[in-house]
């Protein structure tokens, strides 16, 4: 009863915000739901099937670029949104399929490489606008609706995010999460039970690749602009900062942790713009702030915010009930 309270007031707030908020603030908004559906696809891969990327950032660079293209075609955007995930998760099989037998950090790097080739490439390419990047790009609409202000695009994303949430909720609530998880815990042991670990790391990758090219897609169109810059490296290191200062492995772990780094970002953002702060502050404070939040976070919190908050408070009810 409690978990629903708290989900029905969560929905309240996320669709009366839009109305409230003025366009600096929209934008923050906008950009929080974009990170929390890619952060929930790292959780995803990260927490149940237990394998490290440092590449979402190329396929939301991916999927950006797809529904970027094919409006400037001339194809509707409704169908390049749609296309954005799908091209982003048909190139995580491509290349999960050779990357995948790696573990570890070994993975993590490849996944790195993976995203500066495709930067390069996207760089020099004519077709995709070389470092100049695609302008222009038409704002979403269906059919006679068009995406005209900010708060259609929020709207937009967090309905994105609720989708994404939902499916997540239900691959992990199955039987294939259930082998998720023991994947996750030992790849030996799921083998010799008999789940075909291959094809699951493939598929979960494949999956959190989708949810990054699905939020690149609604990206390219809010901002009606992508370029190599607009995907660095960072971007990637951004995502596990915040699904590990969540909590791994929970659905909700990823949208705490999104909104906690994204307001980090932000509030830091605007100290580095101060008169008196040098021009290399916002590179620093980035790269200092994700070190200290991750220090702190394994030090202190090492399930993540969720999980620590949620355990106490399971914790401190029967000590309630026993006052009483």
């Amino acid at each position: 009863m409690i978990r629903l309270a708290a989900g029905l007031l969560a929905a309240a707030v996320t669709l009366a915000l839009p109305a409230v908020l003025d366009d600096s603030a929209l934008a923050v908004y906008i950009l929080l739901g974009l990170a929390a559906i890619v952060t929930v696809g790292v959780s995803l891969l990260m927490g149940y099937a237990g394998q490290v990327s440092l590449g979402q950032g190329a396929f939301y660079a991916i999927g950006a670029y797809t529904a970027a293209l094919l409006a400037l075609g001339g194809v509707p955007p409704v169908a390049g949104l749609i296309a954005a995930p799908v091209v982003a998760a048909l190139s995580a099989l491509v290349i999960g399929t050779p990357l995948l037998r790696l573990r570890g950090h070994h993975l993590a790097f490849a996944t790195l490489a993976m995203q500066l080739i495709l930067l390069s490439l996207a760089g020099q390419l004519e077709f995709t606008g070389g470092d100049i990047g695609l302008q222009a790009i038409p704002q979403f609409s269906i059919g006679s609706f068009q995406a005209e202000s900010a708060a259609a695009y929020a709207y937009l994303t967090w309905g994105g995010l609720a989708l994404v949430l939902l499916v997540t909720h239900n691959v992990i609530t199955s039987r294939p999460g259930r082998a998720l998880r023991a994947l996750a815990t030992s790849e030996t042991a799921a083998a010799s039970s008999g789940i075909p670990v291959g094809r699951y790391k493939l598929v979960v990758f494949a999956l959190s690749a989708a949810f990054a090219g699905l939020a690149g897609g609604i990206y390219c169109f809010y901002t009606g602009y992508v370029a190599p810059g607009s995907f660095p490296v960072l971007i990637s290191i951004q995502y596990i900062v915040m699904a590990v200062v969540g909590g791994l492995g929970t659905l909700w772990g990823a949208v705490v942790g999104a909104t906690a780094i994204t307001l980090l970002v932000q509030g830091l953002d605007s100290l580095a713009t101060l008169p008196w702060m040098p021009s290399y502050a916002p590179s620093v404070l980035s790269y200092a702030v994700y070190a200290l939040v991750l220090i702190v976070v394994v030090l202190f919190l090492p399930q993540g915010l969720l999980p620590t908050l949620t355990d106490r408070l399971s914790r401190k009810r029967p000590r309630e009930r026993r006052a009483r």
